[in-house]
């Protein structure tokens, strides 16, 4: 492992820590900043060497130092997700300008899917920020062609629209506004591909856990981590995805 990917790894373990305060605080209207993070049974705000990430779960025993309660592992495991997407954008994307995207992708989806896992939704004002972001990104390092982000999308929301009314309410404005930020990153055909993997990864899981009763029927189930797979699996092989599909109806037909 070279430097510049360790260091990645540790950015991406710090970042995660701070994705999953903001995940945790923007849809409760919450400051991101102020207060300083404190154990949610005691109340025992935590200094600065029991929020190192993964670390001081590991060497706490996922306990809280102030009165013993155990420690969600949702924090080490985004921190050491965070960390490990980080550190293997570059593999599949490169050392280039592409990567910025890339890692600007893994910091939203990790917000989101720690908000959609908790609350059950994806908030506006997160997607609103991504979105600028996104948009200056694309003018600096755009797809070809240029307006293929554009129509990505219009394409993206519209399509999710459409979804949304059929399904009568399942698929949640939250995705649908995510979708168009998405279309922006991706173009049109990984978009419609990202969501194609998305509802793929959501149905296989879906039934997997329903089969092992971990879920009953009927309940909710948040849509954003399958999402976040789908697209970034769209976004680093979707080229070689579509080009094996159409490979493989040739050789059907």
């Amino acid at each position: 492992m070279d430097i510049l990917t360790l260091l990645l790894f540790l950015y991406g373990c710090v970042f995660g820590s701070f994705f999953n305060v903001v995940g945790l605080r923007i849809p409760m209207k919450k400051s991101i900043v102020v207060p300083r993070s404190a154990c949610n049974t005691c109340g025992h705000q935590l200094r600065a060497y029991e929020l190192i990430p993964v670390l001081s779960y590991v060497i706490q025993r996922g306990k809280c130092r102030g009165c013993q309660s155990r420690i969600s592992p949702i924090y080490p495991i985004f921190e050491l997700l965070t960390g490990l997407l980080f550190m293997t954008a570059p593999l599949v994307v490169g050392w280039s300008g592409e990567l910025v995207v890339a890692l600007t992708l893994i910091s939203m989806f990790m917000i989101i899917v720690v908000s959609d896992i908790h609350y059950m939704i994806i908030p506006d004002k997160i997607l609103i920020w991504f979105a600028g972001i996104f948009l200056l990104e694309r003018m600096v390092w755009p797809l070809t062609p240029w307006w293929d982000s554009l129509l990505g999308a219009v394409i993206g929301f519209t399509f999710l629209l459409i979804v949304a009314f059929v399904s009568k309410g399942g698929m949640g404005g939250g995705d649908v506004k995510l979708y168009a930020v998405l279309g922006l990153v991706l173009g049109v055909k990984l978009v419609l591909l990202s969501f194609f993997l998305s509802t793929l990864f959501g149905a296989v899981i879906g039934v997997l856990a329903l089969l092992l009763k971990i879920v009953k029927r009927r309940q909710p189930v948040p849509f954003g981590p399958f999402i976040a797979a789908g697209t970034l699996a769209a976004y680093y092989w979707g080229s070689e995805i579509i080009d094996f599909y159409i490979h493989f109806l040739n050789q059907g037909f």
